[in-house]
């Protein structure tokens, strides 16, 4: 999926939103990382700062996607790197408070900003174009014809609990099997920390499963920044294991919203977070709970 916030994820909402009770990879993982940040981010939607390294994972996703709109034998390194300029215009015609990333500071030192570094939007450009070239040693654009590319997906379980995603590109074979493939901007993670992604391309293959009734042959991830090609091959026990987490998650998230306990939990991803002001890990304060919060009883009033 790609690195700026879709339709799957505005969609989101906590279960006493007014909205069905729905549910994206992106917020599922943020639950599972720090249940104080899926507060932040679904119920008080504190705004979070544009960073370099995601924008720019949005135009290389903008790019490896249209691509796919020339010819097979027109795919190629050069005409896809010369792409990435227009997809940053196009962007930041949609989005021109992403200029802000490169404005150079004004002399003087009075914290005011001048026009856009030219050389900081050049270099940060030529990265896009390195990550964009990389993506032909790992995969040959021009034989592939996928299915599917930056599809919507959304399926409602029996629980009610809707699932919703954006899937970066979807290969269907002549034989009808189906290969999931995500692209990531950044680098292949250590093992111990593959299971956040791997959750997440889970999450992708249980709603095409209930979608169209056959479990995806493959789930591919696409590492960009480090050259890696992260595959997995899931059967009917692990999609079903993988329902049971979310319907457990999303209890756990409906008691959360309903006492307003969202515990802050520490990780190695917490110093590039933008919260740190309102988290008491490091001393901050959370904003007032909007929403009411329904008591606990104890088991011996709950009984009479």
């Amino acid at each position: 999926m790609g690195t700026t916030t879709g339709k799957a994820e505005q969609a989101d909402g906590p279960p006493r939103s007014g909205r069905s009770a729905s549910l994206s990879p992106s917020r599922a993982s943020d639950f599972m990382r720090c249940p104080l940040l899926y507060r932040f981010r679904v119920i008080d939607k504190l705004p979070e700062k544009p960073s370099a390294a995601a924008t720019r994972g949005t135009v290389v996703h903008a790019v490896l996607e249209r691509l796919f709109d020339a010819p097979a034998a027109e795919r190629t390194a050069p005409r896809a790197r010369a792409m990435v300029p227009g997809e940053w215009e196009r962007l930041l015609a949609d989005r021109p408070e992403l200029a802000e990333l490169f404005r150079e500071e004004e002399a003087g030192g009075d914290g005011g900003t001048g026009g856009v570094d030219p050389e900081r939007l050049a270099g940060w450009l030529a990265e896009a174009e390195r990550l964009v070239e990389r993506w032909f040693s790992l995969e040959d654009p021009s034989r592939l014809e996928p299915a599917e590319r930056e599809l919507f997906v959304e399926t409602e379980l029996e629980s009610g609990l809707t699932l919703r995603g954006i899937i970066d590109r979807v290969d269907v074979a002549p034989t009808g099997e189906i290969r999931i493939v995500d692209y990531k901007t950044g680098k292949a993670p250590a093992p111990q920390y593959s299971a956040e992604p791997l959750f997440q391309m889970k999450f992708y293959a249980l709603v095409l499963w209930r979608l169209r009734g056959m479990v995806p042959r493959r789930l591919q991830l696409v590492y960009l920044g480090s050259g890696d090609v992260l595959t997995y091959d899931p059967d009917e026990g692990d999609l079903r294991a993988v329902e049971r987490k979310l319907l457990a998650l999303w209890e756990a998230i409906r008691t959360a919203t309903e006492t307003g306990a969202f515990l802050p939990r520490q990780t190695r991803l917490c110093g590039w977070c933008d919260h740190q002001a309102h988290c008491p890990e490091f001393g901050g304060t959370p904003p007032p709970y909007p929403l009411p919060i329904i008591p606990v009883q104890s088991p011996e009033a709950a009984s009479g």
